[in-house]
């Protein structure tokens, strides 16, 4: 049974500053796996450096794009994705550094998956498009704990199976972004964030956004952010703004 990466984010004041800005300039992940053997032919390589070159024509535009390169035991799949509120610039800049680093980290490996705040890069040398990743993946929160977690948990999984019904409306692209009051117990609200790559069905990323869900109590129950981050998904919670455009609010104080 694979391990399951667990990381601790500590959220300070000036936390959304920082995460505007980390991918624009620092090659530091969140996170990578490589996957698969670690030999690999000089024309695997071509191929791969071809497909990583093709992102910053095919992805930008839309915020996705992916390709197939090679024949035979040469072949290899990829995609990129870029965060659905992320500007062409910002989803340039972080593709460039997303493929530069991850061949830094796993040159030798035939499958390499890198997760930034703005982008992500999948590769590999098996066929993997339109299916859902479950093995690959990352939790990461912010350890400070909230004053109620059985009422604000409950806001959690309302407000993220909100936004998993309305990103698989066709014109949505896989992506929602929203706000929830707290209500009650505290006048702060709570802001989500879903996405799937769009090789997926909508009814496959709608599995695979329920599957992340249904992890969040294994890392992040009653904690003031956390992330499920996989191959196929991921889905993100915070106590402050996060994202760069006006987000659905969802403006019940009570949770059905």
């Amino acid at each position: 049974m694979k391990l399951i990466p667990l990381f601790c984010l500590f959220t300070f004041t000036i936390s959304a500053h920082i995460v505007f800005s980390q991918n624009t300039s620092s090659p530091d992940p969140l996170y990578h796996i490589c996957l698969g053997g670690q030999n690999y032919s000089s024309s695997y390589g071509t191929n791969l450096q071809a497909l990583f070159s093709s992102f910053s024509v095919t992805v930008p535009p839309t915020g996705f794009g992916l390709g197939s390169i090679g024949e035979g035991a040469d072949r290899i799949n990829g995609f990129g994705l870029c965060r659905g509120d992320v500007e062409y610039h910002d989803c340039n800049t972080c593709l460039a550094t997303a493929t530069s680093e991850i061949h830094k980290r796993c040159p030798y490996n035939k499958g390499a998956v890198i997760w930034y705040d703005n982008c992500a890069v999948k590769y590999s040398d098996e066929k993997f498009f339109g299916k859902i990743d479950g093995t690959n993946k990352v939790y990461l929160l912010n350890v400070n704990n909230v004053s109620d977690p059985n009422a604000f948990n409950k806001k959690v999984r309302y407000l993220i199976t909100s936004l998993s019904e309305k990103a698989v409306v066709p014109s949505m692209n896989l992506f929602a972004t929203g706000e929830v009051a707290l209500g009650g117990y505290s006048d702060e609200k709570l802001y989500g964030l879903v996405q799937c790559s769009r090789d997926l069905s909508s009814s496959d990323c709608k599995k695979c956004l329920d599957d992340a869900l249904n992890e969040l109590p294994n890392c992040c129950e009653g904690k003031r952010g956390g992330r499920v981050i996989g191959g196929s998904c991921n889905i993100r919670y915070e106590l402050y703004p996060f994202v760069r455009l006006k987000v659905i609010t969802y403006r019940s104080s009570v949770v059905p």
